[in-house]
Formats: C-alpha cells, structure tokens, sequence
C-alpha cells in the first residue's frame, strides 16, 4: 500500500483532529510507501498573513512528529519545499474541464454563501490530485466529506491516462472511521470553527480548565444514567482503558455520581495520554535544527519521486 495524506496548517490540533484522523494517518505509516506532507500551498488560500501561515507550518510539523510520526518510516515534508508538485498540478490543468470543477463541494459552498471564490480555491482539486498522483499514491486516507476530491482526482488522472498512456495510478480512498465526530465541549462535533475544541498541546492546567468546563445536561446527581450518547463518557472513551471505562460505565449507571467527577478523570486520562508527546514536541523544539533536517531530508525523497512522475508525464505530453 502506497499512502499519502497531508495536513493544513490553519491553527493548532485539538482532539477532534487527532482521533478523527492524526491517530490513523500515523498508524499507517509502517505501509510500503508513506507520505505525509504540510499543505501550506493550500493554506495560502485562507491564510493570508505570512508570519501566522510560516508558525502554523513549523507547528504542524512538530505536532505530527511529537504525536508518533516516524521519519524512518513515513516521508514528511513541505509541500511548497517540492516544486514538482507545482509543475505537475500546471500540466493537470490544462485538461481539467471547467465543469468539474464547478462542481466541488468547497466552491459551490463558498459562492453559495455569497463569498469571494479565488482561482486558487477553484483549482485547489488540481494541486490536491498533483499532490497524490505525484506519489504514485493507491491509498489516501480521508474523511467522508473529502470524498469527492479522490473521485476529482481520479477523473483528472484517468482522462490523462486515455490521452497520453498510462502515466498515472489511479487512488482509492480509505475513509476515516467514525471517530472523527469527537465531541466539543458544548456537545456539538469538535471544531475550531465552533469554537469548542481542547488543543492537543495545551498545558495541563489549561486543558483541564476546558475540561471543568464542558457542557452536561441537568439530571438529579441521584439518577442512573445511560453512558450510550453521553458527549462526556464519549470523550472519556478515547482516553480510558478498557477496565476504566467498565468502571466509569457502572457509576453512570449506578447513579450517584456528579459530572465533575467524570471530568476529573477524563482530564487525568487526556494528561497521561498526551504526557509523552508533550515532552517529545519540547524536545523538538528546543533542537530546530533536529526539525530542518527532518524537513529537509523529507523533501529531498520527496522531490526524487516526484520528479520521476513529473518527467513521466512531460514525456508523455510532448513537454519534454
């Protein structure tokens, strides 16, 4: 299995990113080929303030690497580091029918809205399908709402293949399990856009504070309780072990317990799980030279693949 996924550097994780996806990307890293990269060439088409989008960048990286990214496994690099991909996505674009694209879900909201659609959020497919036709990519991780673009992706590479020969592998999508609905802390799906999340690096005093603060309903303390649907026992879920979670199961439905004790263990369970990767980050952070070479060692594999597809399909175009 060849795998390729990358990240948009648009703001620090919370635990919705990191159980709805992080978690599995990194799990298939030990796949024939794995390429993990930080999209800040996507990113420049919502982030326009060059400081914010160069910090959320190192960031991202440091992030992947200090919750188990391996480099000795995967390959992780920037996007804009690997020009190839740039050339690759021009060369796409000059068969990509207008229409197509048109159709995008991320356009069509957007000029729903009433919003200003630029051309780089237009063509945004484009740059996505050179991102993982580059890599010979089988497999691209992604939630159900990124589906579409793997079937854009297969469409732009399927009608270069009719034309010119078979130059490119065409994807397949592998869809993200159903964690990726991680509750926020008012019980609403986990988005930054809600303004619900607890960030994966947050210092322990902080995270727990959003912990205390987590909404729950008003049943009497005395009442049993059904744990199925409880946004607070889900949450614990992700973190507790098997038997800590036959326990918090049999106080709910006990009854006689109250949600601050619930979040008392739910805030232990998240500060354990996420102690090691918290001194991983600082580790690395104190070491940016350890995350340059990192960096840079990923793009120089990253640009020795790319360039072989890239001349691929220059050749087969007549380019070269």
């Amino acid at each position: 299995m060849k795998v390729l996924s990358g990240i948009q550097p648009t703001g620090r994780p919370h635990w919705g990113n990191y159980f709805g996806a992080i978690q599995q990307y990194i799990q298939l890293q030990q796949s024939e080929q794995a390429f993990y990269f930080i999209a800040n060439l996507h990113a420049l088409t919502t982030i326009r303030d060059k400081v914010l989008l160069h910090q959320y960048t190192r960031d991202a990286a440091l992030d992947l690497l200090a919750l188990g990214l391996d480099p000795n496994h995967a390959v992780l690099f920037v996007q804009s580091d690997v020009p190839e991909l740039s050339q690759l996505c021009w060369l796409l674009m000059s068969g990509t029918p207008f229409g197509l694209l048109e159709r995008c879900v991320a356009y069509k909201d957007k000029k729903a809205k009433g919003l200003t659609a630029t051309a780089g959020l237009f063509t945004y497919p484009v740059l996505q399908a050179a991102d993982i036709l580059a890599f010979d990519s089988d497999t691209v991780p992604v939630g159900e709402d990124q589906v579409q673009h793997i079937e854009v992706c297969r469409d732009i590479a399927a009608s270069w293949n009719a034309q010119f020969g078979e130059v490119f592998t065409l994807p397949a999508p592998k869809i993200l399990k159903e964690t990726s609905k991680v509750p926020g802390t008012d019980g609403e799906k986990m988005s930054k856009s809600y303004g619900n999340t607890i960030e994966l690096f947050d210092d322990a005093k902080a995270m727990r504070k959003k912990v205390m603060r987590i909404a729950t309903d008003s049943r009497p303390m005395e009442d049993p309780k059904d744990p199925a649907g409880d946004h607070l026992f889900d949450l614990y879920k992700l973190f507790a072990t098997s038997q800590q979670l036959a326990d918090m199961e049999a106080v709910y439905r006990r009854g006689n317990f109250g949600y601050g004790e619930v979040k008392k263990a739910l805030a232990d369970a998240a500060d354990a799980f996420f102690d090691v990767p918290r001194q991983r980050r600082a580790e690395l952070e104190a070491h940016p030279e350890r995350l340059r070479e990192i960096l840079g060692d990923g793009a120089q594999k990253a640009r020795a693949k790319a360039g072989q597809t890239l001349r691929r399909a220059q050749e087969s175009c007549g380019i070269l």
